[in-house]
């Protein structure tokens, strides 16, 4: 091969390079620059920031929305995050539709949708996930950016050799320190992630938080799944909600699990203890993220099917039953709007001197029934004011 057609072929490379890197930065900045339109329901009296309860954060990709439903008559205050982990979506769904559609009654709810907004900016490397998925909804496809379990490395970085906890001291794994649900209390110099938790700790303090909420998903190999983990100030209130829901609602059980003392930096276990609040966390199954699945697509993060995973049933390697009809994301998250309705419930005959009544919410069948984009609002028939984008 002469030179010059070597230099040729170098040239050509070269430019394929260069266009398959520009194609792929477009990708990754559509992602990352994308906006996710929430409707402000009837029931949301005020729409706050995060940097609102500490100003470190103000402007930052961390600074989210916090929506506030004040029925304005005497009662409790729950909490409820989605968003920890964006790469289980029924969690800010299930937010989104409590946004939209909720009314309460008695007492106040506090929601956020994207409590870890860096991690939903990018997806995991090597993974293949897709980078948004879709809901049909009765007006159309509403799209949600799909994310990671930890923040962005672009606005966290670099990552320590070992994750010490603040202020417990627990080692834990290096990337940790970019898990939002490994980093509570929070640290108000530290890292993003643990500015965020800090954040939060101080949203639960501003709006004397009775009852909070974190809304997560499992994969069917991980042992703490379909399940309600509580810290001991909850404890009561988790056991009842998860008998009545086994018992009434659900077909699969939801178990109730106790938030363990000396595991620190999650929400369950260190919102109990640095604040008023009484934690609890919810987990779904979603196949999704077992190891053992087959692609790794939208059609698997929304069916919940995958024969590669079933077939890990039948040799006895998962916590969680499935079949042929998966864990659909209508299931998954029907079972997190029924087990905050019922927990409220709960909590409410508990405290009777401090109800928290929410109404206009589906449960479990109603959401299995008409779908979950049944109970997304369209942006376009709304005043433009009751539009945030997160």
């Amino acid at each position: 091969m002469s030179e010059q057609r070597l230099q040729q072929m170098k040239i050509a490379v070269l430019c394929l390079v260069g266009l398959a890197m520009f194609g792929a930065g477009v990708d990754f900045h559509r992602h990352r620059t994308y906006k996710e339109a929430v409707v402000l329901g009837s029931g949301v009296t005020a729409v706050k920031n995060l940097s609102d309860y500490f100003a470190p954060l103000k402007g930052t990709v961390n600074d989210c929305h916090i929506y506030i439903l004040d029925s304005g008559n005497p009662g409790g205050t729950m909490m409820v995050i989605g968003g920890t982990h964006p790469e289980e979506p029924a969690g800010n769904l299930t937010a989104q539709i409590l946004i939209e559609n909720a009314q309460l009654t008695q007492g106040k709810l506090v929601v956020v949708t994207r409590a870890n907004r860096s991690a939903s900016t990018v997806t995991r490397p090597g993974d293949a996930y897709p980078q948004f998925y879709h809901i049909k909804t009765n007006w159309g496809e509403k799209r949600f950016r799909m994310g990671d379990r930890w923040s962005n490395p672009l606005d966290s970085w670099p990552d320590p050799e070992v994750y010490v906890n603040y202020p417990s001291g627990q080692m834990l794994a290096y990337m940790d320190i970019r898990n939002l649900n490994r980093t509570w209390p929070g640290k108000a110099n530290g890292t993003i992630t643990e500015q965020t938790c800090y954040a939060f700790t101080k949203v639960i303090e501003a709006e004397e938080v009775d009852l909070f909420i974190d809304l997560h998903e499992a994969e069917l190999e991980y042992p703490v799944i379909s399940t309600i983990v509580a810290h001991q100030k909850a404890q009561e209130i988790a056991a009842m909600a998860s008998m009545i829901l086994t018992g009434d609602e659900f077909e699969q059980p939801i178990g109730m699990e106790y938030s363990p003392p000396t595991l620190h930096g999650l929400s369950h276990r260190e919102v109990g203890d640095f604040t008023r609040a009484a934690s609890l966390l919810l987990e779904a199954p979603e196949p999704f993220l077992d190891r053992v699945r087959a692609v790794t697509d939208e059609a698997l993060l929304l069916s919940g099917k995958d024969p590669f995973v079933m077939k890990a049933g039948e040799h006895g390697l998962l916590y969680e039953d499935i079949d042929e009809q998966g864990w659909p994301i209508d299931v998954r998250v029907g079972r997190h709007c029924s087990s905050i309705l019922q927990i409220a419930q709960t909590w409410s005959e508990f405290n009777f001197d401090k109800p928290i009544m929410i109404e206009n919410t589906p449960r479990y069948a109603e959401v299995i029934e008409h779908g979950v984009g049944h109970y997304f609002l369209n942006p376009a028939e709304v005043d433009p004011q009751r539009v945030v984008y997160d």
